[in-house]
């Protein structure tokens, strides 16, 4: 059977008996309750629904709230993406041009735009598999820790500069590819690291990981022509004092 309406209420405030079909009492105004009640086909009144549980919760932890604890705030690596993109498909948009007029093959007397291109260009795919790896790996890493500009500063001054290092000590220089840029950028991101190793401290990263790297494209001269040995070292040798001076940036 179906219940039956109630034919009155009592208001909690004055105790006269009042409609339940209305939200106010006619005599002292209380709120008897938010909204008019349902009213079903058959006459009978719909209970209300039970009202949802909002869960609290917090807002993100900004970037150096709290000291020592990282924020969850991420960003897209789109520096180091562009980076990476230019040095696999970089040489699509160079492949109609002479290489020997983009890349550091030799003398290149005077043609200092040779030092910008000759980082993104590979013509050893195993060379090319791990170099542009660590860049990628690395270049994510330091952009996470110090932003896009760190990134890009990083790979013109390791890997263009370590190939116009070449250039000035080497009177034949061969220098292709981003092992300069990928050492420098590896280095940049592991000093810090390895400063807290030796003080006995905590660190974050996979310093084993990294070494296996850096061996990986410190040999990289002996199995290719392509890479250089100069650019290598000297990339790697500016990326830790740029990570020095990046991690005294930081705790400053």
């Amino acid at each position: 059977m179906a219940q039956t309406p109630d034919l009155f209420v009592v208001c909690k405030n004055c105790g006269n008996e009042v409609s339940p079909y209305i939200t106010e009492c006619p005599y002292c105004g209380n709120r008897l309750r938010k909204r008019a009640p349902k009213i079903e086909r058959d006459g009978t009144v719909a209970p209300p629904k039970p009202r949802k549980r909002v869960v609290p919760r917090l807002p993100r932890l900004r970037s150096g709230e709290i000291p020592g604890i990282r924020s969850d705030v991420t960003r897209r690596p789109y520096a180091t993406f562009a980076l990476v993109a230019l040095s696999l498909f970089g040489y699509l948009l160079l492949f109609p041009v002479n290489s020997s007029d983009i890349a550091v093959v030799g003398p290149i007397d005077g043609e200092w735009w040779r030092v910008a291109t000759s980082p993104f260009l590979y013509g050893n795919v195993w060379y090319e598999l791990v170099a542009v790896t660590a860049i990628a790996v690395y270049g994510w890493l330091v952009e996470r820790r110090h932003g896009p500009f760190a990134v890009v500063a990083l790979f013109v001054v390791c890997g263009m500069g370590s190939i116009a290092l070449t250039v000035a000590i080497d009177p034949s220089p061969f220098a292709l590819g981003g092992n300069g840029a990928a050492l420098g950028l590896l280095c940049a991101w592991a000093v810090p690291d390895l400063v807290a190793r030796a003080r006995h401290d905590e660190y974050e990263g996979d310093l084993l990981g990294t070494a296996v790297f850096a061996v990986a494209l410190l040999l990289k001269p002996l199995a290719t022509t392509e890479a250089s040995a100069i650019a290598g070292f000297a990339g790697g040798a500016i990326g830790m004092l740029a990570g020095l001076m990046l991690a005294r940036a930081r705790i400053a």
